[in-house]
């Protein structure tokens, strides 16, 4: 057992951490990993930490069962965690933090997606850097189907990502789409046959966490701010001259003059 493993208080999320990839897994097929309370909650810490741990360099995130990435909330939790103003208040803001932690984690993220990948789960996969599926994968925001009005932040997650037209398109229907549906509008970046997703992913991660931690993430808070209203120029300025002082940024011309790997630490 590692340590990220003794965060989490419940068994509906498991942590693994493989090398300087670190994977979460929504552990709930039987509801098709819905997300209750408790497991917002988990996926927070177990992020926090990732963010603290010098050795992890990229985050995976995936539903176990093979039927689902997630399907949105735990309707069967509603009467207890639900039932009441504050009870929804509490709720709202254990969700909330989840979206907020995620907002600031500095390193990739990616979301590793079979199956169903609906309303609350599409809201964590769009918080996610990029989104891998397979052909069977299935999307959708079915708030017009359920009375549900959606906040704006995550409604501007979406537009960002796919537009004004099919951002509409997506809520105004409240359909689901498929893998190739979901390819063409951007919603995905890569989609990959069933069989071959575990191994695509894992090889995008190592690809990702093999690169100089340093240039990866300064390109991360880079491309959020541009599109900020007012985007943090002096910030991104700041850590690009990070780059350029960095042990990585010598070890990484020294790698290419030699014809070697580079060994990049994220000093």
């Amino acid at each position: 057992m590692n340590e990220a493993a003794t965060l989490t208080q419940t068994d509906k999320v498991l942590v693994r951490k493989d090398g300087k990839v670190g994977t979460i897994t929504f552990n709930n097929p039987a509801r098709h990993n819905a997300m209750s309370m408790e497991m917002w909650a988990a996926t927070a810490d177990i992020l926090e930490h990732f963010a603290a741990d010098d050795d992890v360099r990229v985050v995976v995130l995936t539903g176990a069962g093979g039927k689902a990435f997630v399907s949105g909330a735990d309707i069967s939790k509603f009467e207890s965690e639900r039932a009441s103003k504050e009870a929804i208040a509490k709720y709202d803001a254990t969700s909330e933090r989840l979206h907020n932690v995620m907002h600031s984690f500095r390193k990739p993220t990616i979301a590793k997606i079979r199956g169903y990948c609906i309303g609350g789960g599409l809201g964590l996969a769009m918080a996610c850097d990029l989104r891998i599926c397979t052909e069977n994968s299935r999307f959708g925001v079915p708030a017009a189907k359920l009375g549900l009005g959606y906040k704006f932040d995550p409604t501007k997650r979406l537009v960002d990502t796919v537009g004004i037209a099919f951002a509409k398109e997506i809520f105004f229907t409240a359909r689901q789409f498929s893998a190739r549906e979901a390819h063409e509008m951007g919603l995905v970046n890569r989609v990959v046959a069933e069989e071959e997703l575990d191994r695509f992913v894992q090889e995008y991660a190592d690809t990702i966490a093999n690169n100089a931690p340093m240039t990866v993430m300064t390109a991360k808070y880079t491309i959020g701010q541009t599109v900020e209203a007012n985007p943090d120029r002096a910030g991104c300025a700041e850590m690009v001259k990070r780059c350029f002082a960095s042990n990585d940024y010598i070890e990484g011309r020294r790698a290419f003059m030699e014809k070697r790997k580079p060994q990049f630490t994220g000093t």
